[in-house]
């Protein structure tokens, strides 16, 4: 689950909220947790897609010119 704003520390970093809860999201999935897999190797499996395809989306739109009127994508 993601973290709230309060929760999270400042990173300074485009696109961190949504890195940071993909990295808890794979920690903490039963392919690494259960089956002792790496979050890499969890991640190519399908782990967390919602996750990537937001994380993925935010990194594109930092590309976007578009993004400097709409924002960027993500949170």
């Amino acid at each position: 689950m993601p973290k709230y704003y309060e929760d999270k520390e400042e990173d300074g970093q485009a696109c961190g909220g949504v890195r940071e809860d993909l990295r808890q999201c794979l920690l903490e999935s039963p392919c690494v947790l259960q089956e002792n897999k790496s979050p890499k190797q969890c991640l190519r499996e399908g782990h967390c897609r919602s996750l990537q395809m937001t994380f993925f989306a935010c990194k594109r739109s930092m590309l976007d010119t578009r993004a400097r009127f709409r924002g960027r994508k993500g949170y």
